[in-house]
């Protein structure tokens, strides 16, 4: 094994990239080729706690069954990581957040109608819903977890005719009717961020033991429209006078600014194209993201990084006002134009299949964006959501550490028989901190492992599927600290 060119990537690649999904690393191109960067942690954490938010309103269904059939991709992916599926807890709520907007004290008056994209009350109030699937009684999320002793898999709460073992197959059926049975009658007036507020406050009484103190925290968001938490449900009044017409529309008007041809609310409701567009903290009537931002941060106080957040939704752009003739008809009012369109399933029943559009999520991606390297996104606008639900199963898989080297290793110098690797590995304590020490790891001795720790890459193919089937191997790896991380750099073939 060679460590050359790699050596000076450790510091800037590896705190920069691991844990990119959308393997932005490849950008970093040395003379050999490409790096792959790593960082694992010395004691694995596999306890890892999912809040799927699904969007609810009128025209989720087919984007629902969408997630339902191809949720076995991304459990796919999290079992690859060796030692198997992590400990998980999976949580599902809702956009519906009623009438009632975070500062308020009371719900405001529902608005019609109901089961068709009304609002009423607190909605679901982000309370984790089952929906009719087979779990224990009395639950609203699925378990599966595992015992942090032993390592052994011996808790689960849905598969009760397998004697509540552990059933891949049993938990994404289970998935598949929560995701389901969210249904596509919600509240049309969106709060994706108010609901996962809700949904993991502390104190919720519904939700009691969904959130593990060190667990990795997912929170996944599934929406074709942009978040529309409000901080006052005034923003739903029948003022039409100042607010215009009682639609979605509003959220875009008051919640997003664009500085080219949007700086004002009268501006946004304006037609036409507009660009850089981005979040309205200004807004009389929704909600701050940040303050979303800092509360799930807040979540794990001794590591931020142990929050990772993910979008299947719209594309932020095209950005672009219309005119559009509203559901149920009348004149054609300002409405926010689709960003991205597909043809869907057969949702109407006549042989059909059925046009699917969504929006751009400014707010939602302004949100993503919050969580460098602990985020990512793909598009809803897809026949088949598989590669984006695998795109996010590899980001929580990175972030909880992965020693597999997912890339073909380069061979740096074919002069020299046998493959040569160019690989650089470092030991980081207090990562993230002032008092952050970072220590080169050397390679195994070719003769053998040596007294110290030192690193070497073996073929493992039972868990490391991928490409050559190398994994990066720790030697006396018990004489690391136990909150060490290993940032590895190895330059890997350009394909």
């Amino acid at each position: 094994m060679r460590r050359s060119a790699a050596a000076s990537l450790v510091t800037l690649t590896a705190g920069l990239l691991a844990g990119c999904p959308d393997r932005s690393i490849d950008e970093v191109t040395p003379q050999q080729g490409r790096v792959e960067a790593k960082d694992i942690p010395v004691n694995v954490n596999r306890d890892l706690d999912l809040l799927f938010l699904i969007d609810d309103s009128p025209s989720m269904k087919d984007k629902q069954n969408n997630l339902a059939n191809n949720f076995p991709d991304f459990i796919k992916v999290l079992s690859s990581i060796p030692g198997g599926l992590p400990s998980v807890h999976i949580g599902v709520t809702t956009s519906d957040m009623g009438t009632k907007g975070a500062s308020d004290s009371a719900p405001g008056p529902a608005i019609p109608p109901l089961g068709n994209g009304g609002c009423s009350g607190v909605g679901k109030n982000g309370n984790l819903q089952a929906f009719g699937a087979a779990i224990t009684a009395g639950s609203v999320f699925i378990a599966d977890t595992v015992d942090a002793t032993t390592g052994i898999r011996n808790t689960t709460n849905y598969n009760q005719a397998n004697g509540g073992k552990s059933d891949i197959v049993e938990l994404e059926k289970v998935f598949s009717t929560m995701a389901r049975g969210a249904g596509a009658g919600g509240c049309g007036f969106e709060q994706h961020l108010e609901a996962i507020h809700q949904a993991l406050q502390p104190d919720n009484p519904v939700n009691v033991g969904f959130l593990r103190p060190n667990a990795f925290l997912g929170v996944i968001i599934i929406a074709d429209e942009d978040d529309c938490s409000m901080e006052h449900s005034t923003l739903l009044s029948s003022d039409t006078g100042t607010l215009g017409p009682r639609q979605s529309f509003r959220c875009t008007r008051f919640g997003v600014t664009c500085d080219q041809n949007g700086q004002t609310t009268d501006a946004m409701n304006k037609t036409g194209p507009k660009g850089q567009c981005h979040s309205n903290d200004n807004s009389a009537y929704l909600a701050k993201v940040d303050k979303y931002v800092t509360f799930l941060k807040g979540l794990k106080p001794d590591d931020p990084r142990k929050v990772v957040v993910a979008g299947i939704m719209g594309t932020t752009e095209p950005f672009a006002v219309e005119l559009r003739v509203p559901q149920g008809g009348g004149s054609a009012i300002p409405a926010l134009a689709h960003s991205c369109t597909y043809v869907g399933g057969d949702i109407n029943g006549d042989g059909i299949p059925d046009p699917e559009v969504a929006d751009p999520p400014t707010r939602l991606q302004f949100f993503l964006d919050q969580f460098p390297n602990r985020s990512t996104f793909a598009s809803i606008c897809q026949q088949n959501l598989s590669g984006g639900l695998a795109q996010i199963g590899d980001l929580l898989k990175t972030v909880l550490g992965d020693p597999c080297i997912e890339g073909k290793l380069a061979d740096v110098d074919p002069k020299t028989p046998g493959e040569q690797h160019d690989c650089s590995v470092s030991v980081v304590t207090n990562q993230g901190k002032t008092n952050q020490v970072e220590k080169i790891l050397p390679a195994c001795p070719a003769a053998g492992a040596g007294a110290d720790p030192c690193w070497h890459l073996v073929v493992d193919t039972m868990n490391c599927p991928n490409s050559d089937h190398f994994v990066l191997k720790i030697e006396h790896q018990d004489q690391l600290s136990m909150d060490a991380h290993i940032l590895a750099n190895c330059v890997t073939a350009v394909q």
